[in-house]
């Protein structure tokens, strides 16, 4: 059954904030140095201690459980970040973890989970993919923490929308890179509710844009798509339950050519000394073209997780 979905409170992240304290930190905000077409910031998630901002909605999903939920263990369905922020969070408490993986999975983001205790569980692609709609796969028990299409987590996403409007209290526009979407709808349910005049955008690459398709089209729609090292967002569709929750949320998807965000993750390196992934580039390279407008922009860099293979590629002026 589909869950249904509401903006979060912002009450509720506030809680999620003093919850959550102890295992994600507080991200620095720096402008980027460089003259362009706005004042762009960024919001550097990559500085978690996993490298990216889903340890904040894995560390109050698994704060709020009960010990009844967690009699079981906790488990997850990813290959990347939301892997590490749960089997982070699992070490923590002392209790056991699993990751559900595709059989595509990456050694290296294979070898990120066992470093943190958790157990993986490798299935085909597309029954790794089906347990994002159905939020369950068979023989797992204990509390499951879906990647996106939750509450808990995107209340503690939203904690980074306190922390911008804190450091950049007349920020014009917050550009945030969509994947499954819980990033952005749990930022989004602060800033609507804390700052309604700021300009909210969704991010993506240009080789997998299902949210841009769909909001044109007024309902999901099916994409061709092409993976590539925006590896970290983009699919061929958005999930019924996000979409609904987040076309009143943001303002619109702008997207990006492959190459501009290789362009940007470059950047980053060589004017801030700053370590992006693909999707953690996406918004950088979206502000860099105008498309946020003027003004005050930040950035949500969402994490820092790239391949060392991949990165030297990039800043070797190439696309891998």
């Amino acid at each position: 059954m589909m869950p249904i979905l509401e903006p979060i409170p912002v009450d509720t992240i506030r809680a999620a904030r003093e919850r959550i304290a102890g295992s994600a930190v507080r991200t620095p905000l720096v402008p980027l140095n460089v003259d362009g077409p706005a004042e762009i910031h960024l919001k550097l998630e990559n500085l978690q201690p996993i490298g990216s901002f889903k340890l904040r909605g894995a560390a109050n999903a698994v704060a709020l459980a009960s010990e009844q939920e967690l009699a079981g263990g906790v488990w997850t369905a990813s290959a990347g970040n939301m892997a590490q922020g749960v089997a982070w969070c699992a070490r923590a408490r002392g209790i056991p973890c699993t990751v559900v993986v595709p059989d595509t999975a990456p050694a290296a983001k294979l070898d990120a989970i066992a470093r943190l205790g958790a157990d993986t569980l490798k299935v085909p692609f597309d029954e790794w993919f089906e347990i994002f709609r159905t939020h369950e796969h068979a023989g797992l028990d204990g509390l499951f923490v879906h990647a996106f299409s939750d509450a808990r987590v995107m209340a503690g996403n939203g904690t980074i929308a306190l922390e911008l409007l804190e450091d950049l209290p007349d920020v014009a526009a917050v550009v945030i890179p969509y994947g499954g979407g819980g990033l952005a709808c749990g930022i989004a349910s602060a800033l609507r509710e804390l700052a309604p005049s700021v300009r909210i955008y969704a991010c993506e690459a240009d080789v997998a844009a299902p949210l841009a398709a769909s909001l044109a089209a007024g309902e999901p729609v099916l994409v061709d798509h092409t993976p590539s090292f925006v590896d970290g967002i983009g699919g061929p569709f958005v999930f019924d339950e996000m979409f609904e929750l987040t076309r009143p949320l943001i303002d619109d998807s702008l997207v990006v050519p492959l190459q501009d965000v290789a362009a940007a993750v470059r950047l980053l390196v060589e004017r801030n000394h700053v370590v992006a992934e693909g999707a953690g580039a996406v918004p950088v390279a979206a502000a860099l073209a105008g498309l946020a407008g003027g003004g005050k922009v930040a950035c949500i860099v969402s994490g820092g997780n790239i391949d060392g293979a991949k990165l030297a590629t990039i800043l070797g002026g190439g696309v891998p």
